[in-house]
């Protein structure tokens, strides 16, 4: 184990906040398609539409998340 503690820190924190980021993402799109149903009586259209979106950003940040760790892998096994 040649890395410093910080890094291992800094890494567990940065994911830990991927699935923080994907609920969190989730329920923002519901609330939003929740309150434009509200607003425009079109219950439960833009809900489910907001929903969706929301859980596509979420995954997007994810994906990103895992691909930005792997380059890093990457990047540090050349390094050695």
């Amino acid at each position: 184990m040649d890395r410093e503690p910080k890094s291992i820190w800094k890494d567990l924190l940065e994911a830990s906040t991927a699935p923080l980021n994907l609920v969190v993402s989730t329920f923002v799109g519901l609330a939003i398609g929740y309150g434009l149903d509200s607003l425009f009586n079109t219950s439960p259209y833009l809900t489910i539409i907001f929903l969706i979106l929301g859980i596509i950003s979420g995954f997007r940040d994810l994906f990103r998340f895992a691909r930005r760790q792997t380059k890093k892998d990457e990047d540090g096994k050349k390094n050695k």
